[in-house]
């Protein structure tokens, strides 16, 4: 394999391929509507090295946890808030939509290292009444918007717990007080 940069945003390279592998790859680039063959490989490499940062874990990356549930199993809407809101610093944002037959479909969006997000994800996917788990990165990251206040840690600690799933007659209430 040889490569040749033509600028700063291109390199171009040669590959060397078995004829089969050529004609298939003829196939996709027809099927798919990529403009060239250049196009089709660039964006399966460019898949290949995404799954090897979810591979690694330590990267991190933005997705999509999808699930599928059946919102008549007792329960189960609230593990799913209470899993979400434990893991508050990797859950962006969620939305779901009830569907024909008691069935929910969940988007949730989610930024963190990729071994974490799976393991959400792995978390998410395993409950009683989830048909369908999946998740889907891209290796970047959604710029911080606003910084975040410093919360002492007890607050922190006392929050985590509270999400838990602590019994709702044992919930605590929280107040912060701005010390002078």
């Amino acid at each position: 394999m040889s490569v040749e940069t033509t600028s700063n945003l291109v390199a171009r390279m040669s590959v060397s391929l078995p004829e089969e592998q050529l004609w298939e790859l003829d196939a996709v680039v027809k099927a798919k509507g990529y403009a060239s063959r250049s196009q089709a490989i660039s964006d399966m490499l460019h898949n290949w090295l995404v799954e090897h940062k979810r591979e690694s874990g330590t990267e991190v990356m933005v997705g999509t946890i999808t699930l599928f549930y059946d919102n008549t199993v007792r329960g189960l809407q609230k593990k799913l808030a209470d899993l979400q809101y434990e893991n508050i610093a990797e859950v962006i944002s969620s939305l779901h939509v009830h569907l024909a037959g008691n069935q929910t479909l969940e988007v949730i969006l989610v930024q963190g290292p990729a071994v974490k997000l799976q393991e959400l994800t792995d978390e998410l996917s395993t409950l009683r009444g989830v048909i369908f788990g999946r998740m889907q990165l891209a290796a970047a990251i959604i710029p911080q918007l606003h910084p975040l206040p410093d919360v002492p840690l007890h607050i922190k600690k006392s929050m985590k717990a509270s999400a838990r799933g602590n019994d709702e007659k044992k919930r605590t209430s929280f107040k912060v007080r701005k010390h002078r």
